[in-house]
Parts: C-alpha cells; structure tokens; sequence
C-alpha cells in the first residue's frame, strides 16, 4: 500500500475516533474567600457553588446564612432570588434572620419554658414574653466550622457549630452540621445532623426570603403559592400555637391550588389579624419522615418556580410582615413590607409543651436528621 494512501486512512481514523469523543465538560471550581472580620478578630468565609448551568449560590460560615441565590428566569436570564447583605457587617447586626440556620429552636416556643424528664428549662425570651428562633445569639449568630468538597455534579460546604450545655437556656452539649449542597439539577440541598449528651430538644429549620422576580423593590403579593396542606396549628394573638389542628378548607389559609399570595392576605381573618398577614405552620400531608414535595412557588413575570422538598411534617410560611423599609440590603435596597416569602421545614411550633404535636425531643445516642430541598425550575 502506497505510503500517501496509509496517511490518509490513518488521518481518517484519527478524525473518526476524535469524532465519537465526547467534548470534556468544563469544570467549575467551588470558590472559597474571606468575607470579612467579626468583633472578636475571627475572619468570617463565603463560599461561592456554581453548578454547570450557571447556577450560583453563595453562603457564608456566619450565622451559616445563604447571601445569594441566582437563578434563571424563563429566558435564561440570571438573578438574584434571595434577600441579604453585600457584608459581613450586615449578617452581624441584621434582627430579621435574612438567609441563616435558626436554632436551637426553629419558631417560638411558649414563654420560652418546656419540662424534660420533669426538669423545667426556660430559654431566653426574645419575642416579647416568648422565645423565637434559638434565642438572641442561637445559630445565626455563631461562627460555623467549615469543609467544602465537590463531586462531577455537586459543590457542598459541611457547616459544624458545637453549642454547650446551657446555651441560651438550652440543655445538654449539642453538635450540629448543616450541609449545603447545590446540584446540576438547579437544586440547593440542606441537610442536617445534630446529637446531645444529654436529653434536649432539638428543632433548626432554614431562613432565607425568597422573592422570584429577582428584585426585592417588588413585593411577592404577585407570587402564587401551592402548600401540601389541608390544616394549619392556629396561633393566639402571641403567636403561639393554640394546640389544635384547623381545617384551610374555606378560609384564606387554603392554598390547596396555586393561588396568589395577595389574593386574600388581607381578608377579615383572626388568624390573618394575629399575624399581620401570613406567619403559620402548615400541617404537611407528608408526617411518614421521607422526603416529598411540601410547597410550590412561581412568579408569574419571571416565570421561575421555586419547589420546596422536605422530610419535615410542618412548613412555616411568612409573608414578610414586619420588613418595613428599616433593612438596608444588597445593592443599597430598603426591603420593604412583604418583599420576601419564607418557607421554613420544621417541627410544628411550641412542640415542647404540646404532646399531641410530633416530638422535639434528642436524647443521647439518638441522632438527629433533617433534609430539605429547594429545587429552581421555569414555566
């Protein structure tokens, strides 16, 4: 065989075996630099997760707060969905727990006071006469361990915070981790392990507000919001949990359908009253402990979805009532009332000192697990 023709076959070969390669899928590197410097000399990281579609979602070890979350609208066009702080400083002096990990305790609890094996423990009271979201320095105000680690189609940072017996009025040396893990699928996975030394209660849920127009000047009356629910834990005018179960059937608490947040949020409702809008656990239909979709947000310009997984039987939803224009956020932004929703997977509130609600209680050698997802999608 001539040696012309065998360069050519072997040229072709080449192109061939080139041909039915696949291209190599860029690779995206998880980011990891100093946010700033607290009061006590203690530098403070963020964390920025970008997956293969351009989804990006920083979170700093503060307070274990997520800072943004940018995500695609209907034309592919990237904003940020999350309300926060452009500094460290922010996070440090905000009262609103915009984007962090609350807890000991996720919601109130009734004058702060619950009994354990016969021993009564009163929490510190920072809601009025109760106790709200693990105290005035609970998980949003701690500097949080941090690990992060990346597979082909994951970027995760491992948070772990150790609180001691007696913190905030709470019993027993608690370890906690909460991971964040931002997936290929425009998912932003959080799950949690916590375990005692001594028998406790244990209850930390997520606190972002979301606002789907990727522009929290806009208020979220125009979102539509379907929850997994047929009955909500009514409140008495303190916010607390009157015990009993209520049908949504019939009242402005029914979002049974999509229906627009604003549609009845300001309706002739006691509980509406009480709240000033919407601030309410809704009693999941899911109670087995797997998994399952809870709620659904979409906002009709953006056309972005928001849908809310979880293993929790409860799901706080608050509409943003007592955002008042006095937050100064990202991009100089006053938030402004009912600019920001939260979803916040939990325990039912004031569980401690309601039997009939499903348990709060870690005693040692138990561990405790909670996973919950928020997956972004367009309609």
């Amino acid at each position: 065989m001539p040696n012309a023709i065998r360069i050519v076959l072997v040229l072709s070969l080449c192109c061939v075996i080139l041909a039915c390669q696949k291209p190599k899928e860029k690779v995206v590197m998880l980011d990891q630099q100093t946010f700033g410097t607290l009061p006590d000399g203690k530098s403070a990281l963020i964390f920025t997760l970008t997956n293969h579609h351009g989804m990006q979602v920083r979170i700093t070890n503060y307070g274990a707060a997520v800072v943004s979350v940018l995500a695609p609208d209907a034309h592919g066009a990237f904003d940020d969905v999350v309300l926060g702080y452009d500094s460290l400083s922010g996070y440090v002096n905000d009262k609103s727990y915009l984007g962090v990990i609350v807890g000991r305790y996720g919601n109130r609890i009734g004058k702060g006071k619950f009994t354990l094996d016969g021993s009564e423990y009163q929490a510190t009271v920072n809601d009025g006469e109760n106790h709200l979201h693990g105290g005035a320095h609970g998980f949003h105000k701690v500097l949080w361990d941090a690990e992060s680690s990346q597979t082909d189609s994951t970027q995760s940072v491992k948070l772990t915070h150790k609180s001691p017996d007696g913190d905030e009025g709470y019993p027993g040396n608690i370890s906690i981790e909460a991971t964040y893990t931002l997936t290929d699928k425009n998912e932003l996975i959080v799950e949690y392990r916590g375990t005692t030394d001594k028998i406790t209660i244990l209850n930390p849920t997520h606190h972002s507000y979301f606002n789907l127009t990727g522009s929290p000047t806009n208020t979220i009356l125009d979102h539509q919001l379907q929850i997994e629910s047929d009955s909500i834990t009514p409140v008495d005018n303190g916010l607390i949990t009157t015990g009993v179960l209520t049908a949504v059937e019939k009242t402005p608490m029914d979002f049974r359908e999509l229906i627009a947040i604003g549609a009845h949020i300001n309706d002739a409702s006691e509980q509406l009253t009480f709240g000033k809008g919407y601030d309410h656990n809704w009693v999941l239909r899911n109670q087995n402990g797997k998994v399952r979709k809870a709620a659904v947000v979409v906002e009709p310009t953006s056309g972005r979805v928001m849908t809310v997984f979880t293993d929790q039987p409860g799901l706080q939803f608050y509409s943003g009532n007592f955002l008042d224009g006095s937050i100064v956020g990202k991009k100089n932004i006053a938030y402004k009332h009912r600019t920001g929703i939260c979803l916040e997977a939990q325990r039912y509130p004031d569980s401690p000192n309601k039997p009939q609600f499903p348990s709060v209680t870690l005693k040692p050698g138990e561990v405790y697990r909670q996973t919950t997802i928020y997956q972004f999608s367009t309609r």
